[in-house]
């Protein structure tokens, strides 16, 4: 798979229609979330910035959407994300489920108060 992409388009349309379809959902719920973050892609996959700092990022993989937002994302909803595989700062949800875009987004907005608090140190 290529690694330098250009834009999140061309990223997501790296993928088959059916993943293509989840990475849109998940791109469309995190840019409601954080209408103000910037969108580029970092470390090979989709990210969104505000105040000069990540909010989250998201992958496609062959099984799963992968959800990074960073060990602060997920330690604050470690109970919402219980019922899913987990990594250090990252969760993967399945491909054959629907995506839990209202903890996306969430956990999103969440990332987006801590950034703007954390700006005004």
């Amino acid at each position: 798979m290529k690694i330098n992409f250009q834009s999140v388009d061309e990223y997501i349309l790296s993928f088959t229609e059916p993943v293509q379809k989840l990475l849109v959902q998940m791109r469309s719920t995190i840019r409601k979330a954080a209408p103000e973050a910037e969108e580029n892609i970092s470390y090979g996959m989709p990210a969104y910035k505000l105040k000069g700092k990540v909010l989250v990022y998201f992958a496609g993989f062959a099984k799963h959407i992968g959800f990074y937002a960073t060990p602060s994302g997920h330690s604050e909803f470690s109970v919402e994300l219980s019922k899913y595989k987990q990594g250090k700062g990252s969760v993967q949800f399945p491909l054959d489920k629907p995506l839990p875009l209202d903890l996306v987004s969430n956990i999103t907005k969440f990332r987006v108060a801590e950034n703007i608090v954390k700006s005004k140190k």
